[in-house]
């Protein structure tokens, strides 16, 4: 039989309790619910705890220290390179040793995420700039982006169920296509509401972007604002930052927000694109005509409060970026 567990702090007071109320070992034993050797070991002052097993640990807590600033200093390091920095700094180890030690300080081997490149120091500044906006002035600002949606959205992310060796059956294979059919849909947003959508045939230039704006932009800001006065938010394309663009926005007399560049987390559209090509995740167009009807009904179906929890989550946005000193964040 395998050594049972050591006696706990609290069933060793009751030990000495009930010793001392002229108790035998047998009576004790079954009051603790331990066997009454236990209980022997105890009072007789030979109860130890138990030893560890297992090698003994090859690596001390300074060395330990030593690896997590190698990885602290450059998180893309493989972990051969980590080896070979440990092992310079006079600590040799296997692989093994060196993964263990990586896992138990929490570290996980993961695919990194990509984030544009982008200017903290910018963004940092129009942020700590727009920190005292409140939500109804947020409200006055009617966002614009474009979104890519392609044939094959619908069909992303399928699963096949296949035996061990059927990986290359014809059967459990999904076909894919070089240079997929895809549209390119311009849209706006306010914490009222979205505004009609545009299906952009070809590159955006400057000429054809204030035609969007003309004939869909106007339009969206007299359904979501009527005459009330609005502020236009769009990212620095390069048709977006034209000089016959801002003449275009002067002569209109509309005022343009200062946006950071590569900044898409601070743009809640983004995430409105988000919830649209989730909607559409069932879907199976055969053609353009059923992918855009696909995403214009997709489109109808969003509600002016989820628009208006997007606009109101700006000044989270904003915090975040502050506290991210720049970086990228969450959104």
């Amino acid at each position: 039989m395998g050594k049972t567990a050591d006696l706990t702090a609290v069933q060793k007071a009751i030990i000495d309790t009930l010793k001392q109320e002229g108790k035998t070992q047998k009576e004790i034993s079954e009051r603790i619910g331990c066997s009454q050797s236990a209980v022997s070991r105890h009072l007789s002052g030979k109860s130890v705890g138990r030893k560890k097993c297992g090698r003994k640990r090859c690596t001390t807590r300074r060395g330990d220290r030593t690896l997590r600033k190698i990885v602290e200093k450059d998180r893309f390091q493989t972990l051969g390179d980590l080896r070979k920095q440990w092992t310079e700094s006079g600590v040799e180890t296997s692989r093994a040793t060196v993964y263990r030690r990586v896992q138990e300080m929490g570290y996980r081997c993961r695919i990194p995420q990509v984030k544009p490149l982008l200017n903290q120091k910018l963004r940092l500044t129009w942020a700590t700039e727009k920190q005292h906006w409140t939500v109804a002035q947020w409200s006055k600002v009617l966002f614009l982006d474009e979104s890519k949606f392609c044939m094959s959205f619908g069909n992303q992310g399928a699963r096949v169920w296949r035996k061990t060796g059927e990986r290359e059956m014809p059967k459990c294979l999904k076909s894919s296509v070089k240079y997929p059919q895809s549209v390119m849909v311009w849209g706006a947003m306010s914490a009222a509401g979205v505004g009609p959508l545009c299906f952009l045939k070809g590159r955006v230039n400057a000429a054809s972007y204030q035609e969007i704006l003309e004939h869909f932009m106007l339009p969206s800001a007299e359904k979501l604002y009527g005459d009330e006065d609005f502020i236009f938010q769009h990212d620095l394309a390069p048709a977006h930052s034209a000089k016959t663009t801002g003449k275009w926005f002067t002569d209109h007399g509309i005022t343009v927000l200062n946006w950071p560049a590569n900044s898409p987390d601070l743009n809640p559209i983004e995430n409105l694109w988000d919830i649209v090509k989730r909607k559409l995740r069932n879907a199976r167009p055969n053609t353009l005509d059923e992918l855009k009807a696909a995403i214009e009904a997709s489109w109808a179906s969003i509600t002016p409060q989820q628009c208006h929890r997007l606009i109101a989550s700006m000044p989270r946005r904003i915090e975040a970026v502050i506290s991210a000193k720049g970086f990228p964040t969450k959104y």
